[in-house]
């Protein structure tokens, strides 16, 4: 079962047991002292067990003085000039340890020595490139499935992936004839001007061929064209490929959000990678 979307007065959140937390994900400025209250009665009902929210400069301080404390950060978020915070709370104290730490911090130095950006990305010969549409929908779910076990959002599900096509995602493919090999989407926030690149998958028979940095080249270039300037991303924090491929593009590392996504059936602590050009 997948945690359920929500509008809450004018803002956006995310709960449910399969992550086993709240995540607000757009906060309206309207709604700021009385969502707070809200989000703790409702992590209390349900026993979860992590609050993390996407916090505006407006709200930082207000959500600091209710427990809340900062894990990540992005300068020029929204509009290409104002931060947001990722800040979370937790009801159990026990979400806040890591066992996997050490690797974590293994896989955040050695994409840091990445960290020169790499300009010339390119793709195999026998490879395509394209946007996807409608008829790669079926295609692309078969390749989710493979990548991913389970996921914290429905993309095993072609209708969603119809719905998000449709109103701010765009999906990006790496083909080999009519077979899709590679997939990442674009998640865009039109209001506040910025995007997400995530979703990142590749069939293991493909995998160490660079195809999420051509597919991260591509993403960049066409949300440039839109006018959008400030990246973002949250990768796996353990691991090595996804990190070093966003440090290869020149973004900067901001922060960890521990114990935070259900991927595959366990929860993961995500690395927060950020650009603004």
């Amino acid at each position: 079962m997948m945690d359920k979307v929500e509008k809450w007065q004018s803002s956006l959140l995310q709960h449910g047991k399969y992550n086993n937390r709240i995540y607000l994900m757009k906060l309206a400025k309207t709604d700021t002292g009385k969502i707070i209250p809200y989000l703790d009665r409702i992590a209390d009902e349900n026993e979860y067990t992590k609050i993390i929210a996407k916090v505006p400069d407006f709200a930082r301080y207000e959500f600091e003085n209710n427990g809340y404390r900062q894990e990540a950060y992005i300068p020029q978020f929204y509009h290409h000039q104002d931060p947001v915070y990722f800040m979370a709370k937790y009801p159990d104290d026990r979400r806040m340890i890591d066992p996997n730490i050490d690797h974590m911090k293994k896989v955040l130095q050695t994409a840091k020595t990445k960290s020169a950006l790499i300009n010339d990305v390119q793709l195999a010969q026998s490879f395509q490139f394209h946007i996807a549409t409608e008829k790669d929908i079926l295609q692309m779910v078969q390749v989710y499935k493979k990548v991913f076990e389970t996921y914290p959002f429905p993309i095993h599900d072609p209708q969603y992936l119809k719905d998000t096509m449709h109103s701010h995602i765009k999906y990006f493919l790496i083909t080999r004839g009519k077979q899709v090999s590679a997939i990442a989407s674009a998640e865009i926030d039109y209001d506040g001007k910025n995007v997400e690149m995530t979703d990142f998958a590749t069939l293991p028979e493909y995998r160490g061929m660079g195809f999420a940095l051509y597919l991260l080249y591509q993403m960049e270039a066409v949300m440039e064209k839109m006018k959008i300037r400030s990246f973002n991303t949250i990768a796996r924090a353990m691991s090595y490929g996804m990190n070093i491929t966003f440090a290869k593009r020149g973004y900067k590392y901001s922060g960890t959000l521990l114990n935070n996504t259900n991927i595959s059936g366990k929860l993961e602590s995500m690395n927060i990678w950020y650009k603004i050009i």
